[in-house]
């Protein structure tokens, strides 16, 4: 019973020390090259897919493939860095790291879902609402995250709200209103993450 005990608290411990340790397995590439992505699909959007709102499903197909190429950038650059870490911290940070943003992206599909299905003539608003979604994603993150990753949430909750107030009637699912706020913002975290993260550590190994 005791044993029991003692690993329960050491489990709990080393919990508590993830929490409060600086998550490093996010880098500025993959999300900078997640911003690139976005302002691809846009391009691809504007030559090909010229009515979204009537052909709502080439338009989700664009964008879903967007964001799984981008998961799946950034999902092997973390799990390849925990790998190579080797440390169980490491691991456990990783995990809870994915914990507090996983729901952001299952709230946004689930949210997606609906809207599609059940209220068609409200789809202009998902470009909208997946920025702020995402905005909740990020704030739920900023424990982990360097401080200033903060400000990289309120972009993405500002550029939500200001699409679903510009972006509707002929300019509905405009494909500048995921290009720009997607590109722009993935821009902005990369950069706050080099800033905090990589810059320093990089001056040092030189």
């Amino acid at each position: 019973m005791e044993l029991r005990e003692a690993l329960t608290q050491i489990t709990e411990i080393r919990l508590q020390l993830a929490r409060t340790e600086v998550f490093r397995g996010y880098r500025a590439m993959p999300v900078a090259f997640s911003g690139a992505v976005a302002l691809i699909a846009g391009l691809i959007q504007a030559a090909a897919i010229a009515d979204p709102v009537e052909r709502i499903g080439p338009y989700l197909a664009l964008w879903i493939g967007a964001a799984a190429v981008s998961a799946l950038a950034a999902g092997l650059e973390m799990l390849i860095r925990a790998r190579i870490a080797g440390s169980r911290l490491t691991r456990e940070l990783t995990w809870l790291a994915l914990e507090q943003f996983c729901p952001s992206l299952i709230a946004g599909a689930l949210l997606t879902i609906v809207l599609v299905r059940v209220a068609p003539e409200s789809v202009w608003m998902l470009p909208g609402l997946w920025q702020i979604v995402f905005s909740l994603g990020i704030f739920a993150s900023c424990r982990l995250l360097p401080r200033a990753t903060w400000w990289v949430g309120v972009f993405y909750l500002a550029a939500g709200l200001s699409v679903l107030t510009l972006a509707r009637g002929d300019a509905a699912l405009s494909p500048w209103a995921m290009a720009v706020p997607f590109g722009a913002g993935q821009w902005l975290a990369a950069a706050v993450l080099y800033a905090t993260l990589e810059r320093d550590h990089a001056a040092d190994s030189e």
